[in-house]
């Protein structure tokens, strides 16, 4: 009964994994198009929606200690809730960074589209890509997938690199533009550091499944 009741909790767990990284995936997308189409209406739904994220990963923790308390886990198991709790955080992280992202949306409001947008949104579907990815991975507890995810996160370091150097380029030719163009290379960083962070959640991943503390796409 006890390790029904085990099981239980982890598909629980299970599911708010799963929810949470859908709905992040989904604010992500909802910020890049807030700054491609102006839309401030749809950037002010990415913030409020970031408090919904906060709670479910606040709900993964509380079941996490509470199967930890009452049901006395295994190793493997407290590996797992250990792991999970990581997992959580990096998607939390990730939604962080898609607030971020939607906040441009007014800085840039009524302007014409700056080029570098378009780096922007390519990041962001990468993104979105690995935060998919990785609650494949989780759901289907497949390893292999988990490496082929995190080395996703080289695609976005790239276009952040080049996308960096378009911009210094920019403010060189109109210094007029600087404090903008600045806030271009911020939101670029988020996103490059999204792909860091999912990189981290296919490290857990792998520790769940392998029992090996790895680092990807190092």
């Amino acid at each position: 009964m006890q390790r029904s009741n085990f099981e239980r909790g982890i598909e629980r767990i299970d599911d708010l994994v799963l929810s949470m990284a859908r709905s992040v995936g989904e604010a992500l997308g909802r910020a890049s198009h807030s700054l491609m189409t102006q839309d401030l209406e749809l950037a002010k739904s990415v913030k409020k929606g970031d408090t919904i994220i906060d709670s479910i990963q606040a709900s993964i923790e509380e079941l996490v200690v509470e199967l930890i308390a009452t049901q006395q886990p295994v190793a493997t198991d407290l590996r797992h809730l250990m792991s999970v709790m990581k997992l959580a955080s990096d998607f939390e992280r990730a939604g962080d960074y898609a607030v971020h992202l939607a906040k441009a949306t007014k800085l840039f409001f009524a302007e014409p589209a700056w080029r570098q947008f378009e780096s922007l949104k390519v990041m962001a579907e990468k993104g979105q890509a690995m935060i998919e990815g990785t609650a494949r991975a989780y759901k289907a507890r497949d390893s292999a997938l988990a490496r082929r995810i995190a080395a996703m996160d080289d695609e976005i370091d790239h276009c952040h690199k080049a996308l960096l150097s378009d911009t210094l380029s920019l403010m060189q030719e109109h210094p007029h533009l600087a404090e903008k163009a600045a806030k271009i290379i911020t939101i670029s960083g988020f996103l490059e550091r999204l792909g860091d962070h999912m990189t981290n959640a296919c490290e857990a991943i792998v520790f769940i499944v392998e029992g090996t503390r790895i680092e990807l796409n190092d």
